[in-house]
């Protein structure tokens, strides 16, 4: 339960139809099975300890009593479990029968939650034996030996140790209704919910009920565990496939169907709870309806088994990556035309360098002229060589120009530079930062001067990645009239590149030839003297490896993940590449310049947003530049 992660199960026991002492068994067995992998919560299928497919023996008063026993058997057996599970089983009260939930822990019944939309079509007929939930909760006056079990709809389980842990239960057909008790479980704390279900397979049902489990999950922002009735039940007409499916905030993180057992794997509450104070979407339930039952689990750390992406900016299929760079091209694209339809922009300039970012921005911009319809000369390709420019990437910059078709310049500010450490008093020796930072402000100066002499806007090539570790010359490569690579992270940047150098219409095999040398150049401002003509600056040695930045910015901005929650994380999902000294040496050095360099993101030039972090002090990330990082810090060192 630490750092917020749940172990969570729907399970499918083995089960013969009215065998209710065999049900019982089966059920307290998988329980304990449950309990030794560590789960704290199980969801058992509808009507699990009878079977859904029992017709009119449900009026049967043998079948009810067998239930009855049946359940005060499992809590006999599992008065030592501190799993909550909930357990399905047909129970009369005031004359009425109902298909009911039964929460129980350590040998108690919490509550019991019957359900809400009884069917009545096609093959269900559910509304001939059981009635719906009353609407208002009342109490079982005795229940297997306890008394004065809370009865009802609105019943919310809370956990006493894990603070972000609400439970709330619903049956079947409820999540298929339009009101579900699960949306106003959820405005009222529940931050996982539960089903207990008897869903019968047909062709494509399946995907179905996928997407309805996920979708519920996403609008609600929560957990959803949806056990459903297997092998055992009648297949008179029918055929139930035991579908169950654990699901997270839209995301399936396990399923199974056609088998018996456990299907486990760990919801993020914490996660859920912090999406839930960004976005504000669920509304308060009505004041009093929902009643509380507290719980409590031992506090201990959560093994990991759900899969957390190493690049989480990156989709891992290649047709979903490609699909998503061509949505991102597109979209940036777009914010582009406009801003240059806007500004009545003759030119869209661009400072070239051979690397990934600037590429990557001329390919945007390349697309912007063509939903213009204007011609390509009209993006003028700058290439400013001095001190640390590399024949290669200097090359490269030149050949992409001519086969994108753009106007090419070539101002080499060497001498000008020179001529500015004169005029500053800075020795050439000097390889310190005002070495570097010069270069970059004249670079930027001259696209700025070429701009205006063309009557143009100048293109910012930054990605988030940089402006997250602060990692560019204020007033230099930081400012721009327009970015357009400003919310996308540099391991997509290399991927969207890569794209373009697979996919251009055109199949330009010249083209794709100096994209993938581009590609294959190492990330480097190239501001220090090349030694022997290669690059003797790069950026990864200097700030951290990207692919663990990308890690922290989206765990931390994205999600607000403390320090040890994403350094747990990282080593989850990047052990076998990072040991955990360089983990954790890059994640300090990302907090201090994330803290340190906020007064550079607060006046950022406009940039298109198209993923879910981006740094526009004007939407999504607003932060004062004078923000100390004591808490962090302290909690990073705790950690050493």
């Amino acid at each position: 339960m630490k750092d917020g992660f749940i172990s969570v199960a729907c399970g499918t026991p083995k089960l013969r139809l009215t065998d209710c002492d065999y049900n019982a068994e089966q059920s307290f067995t998988l329980m304990r099975t449950a309990a030794k992998a560590g789960v704290k919560v199980l969801v058992l299928p509808e009507l699990g300890l009878t079977g859904y497919t029992c017709g009119d023996l449900f009026n049967q008063s043998a079948l009810l009593e067998g239930a009855r026993e049946a359940l005060a058997t499992i809590l006999t057996a599992t008065r030592n479990l501190e799993v909550v599970t909930a357990v399905g089983l047909p129970l009369q009260k005031n004359n009425k029968l109902y298909n009911c939930a039964a929460i129980i822990q350590k040998g108690s019944i919490l509550g019991v939650v019957p359900k809400t939309h009884i069917p009545n079509y096609g093959e269900f007929y559910e509304k001939r034996h059981f009635a719906p939930a009353p609407e208002e909760d009342s109490l079982l006056p005795e229940l297997c030996g306890q008394r004065d079990v809370p009865f009802g709809t609105h019943l919310l389980f809370r956990c006493e140790t894990v603070p972000d842990l609400t439970l709330g239960f619903e049956v079947c057909e409820d999540l298929w209704a339009p009101c579900s008790p699960s949306v106003g479980l959820c405005q009222a704390g529940a931050t996982i919910i539960g089903n207990l279900s008897a869903s019968d397979e047909q062709a494509s049902k399946d995907s179905y009920r996928r997407q309805l489990v996920a979708a519920q999950s996403a609008k609600l922002i929560c957990g959803y565990i949806y056990a459903s009735a297997g092998e055992g039940e009648s297949s008179s007409d029918l055929v139930f496939s035991g579908h169950d499916i654990v699901a997270e905030n839209g995301t399936i993180l396990n399923e199974g169907r056609f088998e018996t057992g456990l299907k486990i794997s760990e919801v993020d509450v914490q996660r859920l709870a912090a999406e839930r104070r960004r976005t504000q979407m669920l509304d308060s339930a009505p004041h009093g309806r929902y009643s509380t039952i507290p719980f409590t689990l031992t506090l201990e750390k959560t093994k990991l088994s759900r899969y957390v992406a190493p690049q989480p900016f990156v989709p891992e299929s290649r047709e979903d990556r490609d699909e998503r760079c061509q949505e991102i091209l597109l979209i940036a694209a777009l914010g582009l035309k406009q801003r240059l339809e806007h500004t009545a922009a003759k030119t869209a300039v661009v400072g070239l360098s051979g690397g990934l970012d600037s590429t990557l921005a001329m390919l945007i911009t390349m697309i912007a002229m063509k939903m213009l319809d204007r011609p390509t000369s009209d993006v003028v390709a700058v290439t400013m060589p001095c001190f640390g420019t590399t024949k290669r990437t200097r090359t490269n910059a030149q050949v992409l120009a001519e086969q994108l078709g753009a106007t090419l310049q070539t101002v080499d500010i060497s001498d000008t530079v020179r001529s500015h450490f004169r005029d500053i008093g800075h020795d050439m020796a000097d390889h310190s930062v005002t070495f570097e930072n010069a270069q970059a402000r004249e670079r930027t100066q001259v696209l700025m001067d070429i701009a205006n002499k063309t009557g143009g806007i100048v293109i910012g090539t930054g990605d988030l990645s940089e402006l997250a570790l602060g990692w560019a010359t204020y007033n230099g490569d930081h400012m721009s009239m327009y970015g357009v690579n400003a919310s996308i992270p540099k391991t997509l940047v290399r991927h969207l590149v890569a794209y373009v150098a697979k996919d251009n219409s055109d199949k330009d095999e010249a083209l794709a030839d100096v994209l993938e040398d581009i590609l294959a150049t190492p990330v480097s401002p190239e501001l220090l003297p090349a030694i022997e003509g290669k690059i003797a600056q790069k950026t990864e040695d200097l700030v951290g490896p990207y692919e663990l930045h990308d890690f922290f910015l989206y765990y931390i901005v994205r999600w607000g993940f403390p320090p040890r929650k994403v350094y747990r994380l990282a080593q989850y999902a990047l052990g076998k590449t990072y040991d955990r000294e360089t983990i954790l040496k890059w994640l300090n050095n990302f907090y201090r310049r994330f803290f340190a360099q906020q007064f550079k993101r607060n006046c950022l030039p406009d940039g298109p947003k198209v993923g879910s972090v981006a740094f526009s002090p004007r939407g999504d990330w607003r932060m004062p530049s004078d923000a100390k990082w004591t808490l962090w810090e302290a909690e990073l060192k705790t950690l050493e």
